[in-house]
């Protein structure tokens, strides 16, 4: 199994118990269609510092993230494209209300699954600077670079906080460089991950584990 489809089957396994059924079937069936970089990352960089490492331990910690990301990716959508003031219909609000909750549900799930971790603050941080930023984005004297670069910082936090949950479960704290080669490697996409099938550079877990090496030979100087 590859770290795509692990990431994606904790996320779903994380949501098993919900209820109603309906419900349920909307998060799983948004999480199919979902790019899961930000769940591989921390799995990528838990093996890469630690190679000997059980996954068992890490795909919780995937899942959290992903699950986080997935969620402040819809309130982000839903956001933008109001569907309450454009053309509202009955269907149409009922969905957006759908979207909504399914947002909820799956930001809330994926704090209970790093509650207990060392990446608990950042994952606080994460939704909190989203917040900052759609609130700065909606201003009207928000121009429309401005406006995207607000929304790209969606991906670059999720990012950092991939590496910090895959670098937490390994037993430290994510170095300033790993957490700028996240934001590099989030710089590369436009403001959306990869649809499914495609994957991280192939380097990544080289660049990782060669960053970890050096800030640890740094560290015991």
């Amino acid at each position: 199994m590859d770290d795509a489809s692990r990431a994606r089957d904790a996320a779903c396994e994380a949501l098993a118990d919900v209820e109603p059924d309906r419900l349920r079937e909307a998060l799983e069936d948004r999480l199919l269609d979902a790019a899961v970089t930000p769940g591989v990352l921390a799995l990528i960089t838990a093996r890469a510092i630690d190679p000997d490492i059980s996954l068992d331990g890490v795909l919780d910690r995937a899942a959290g993230v992903q699950l986080i990301y997935e969620g402040l990716r819809l309130t982000r959508a839903v956001a933008h494209e109001e569907p309450w003031v454009t053309e509202p219909t009955r269907s149409s609000d009922i969905d957006a209300d759908m979207d909504v909750l399914t947002a909820d549900v799956l930001v809330s799930r994926g704090f209970s699954l790093l509650a207990c971790t060392d990446a608990a603050g950042a994952a606080v941080e994460v939704v909190r600077a989203f917040g900052r930023d759609q609130t700065l984005r909606d201003r009207e004297e928000t121009d429309s670079a401005t406006a995207t670069a607000f929304d790209r910082n969606l991906e670059v936090d999720a990012l950092e906080l991939a590496v910090v949950a895959g670098t937490t479960a390994v037993g430290g704290d994510a170095p300033e460089e790993l957490l700028a080669y996240a934001r590099e490697l989030a710089a590369d996409y436009d403001g959306e991950f990869p649809p499914p099938g495609r994957a991280l550079p192939e380097a990544t877990a080289d660049r990782i584990a060669d960053i970890s090496d050096r800030t640890v030979s740094v560290t015991d100087r």
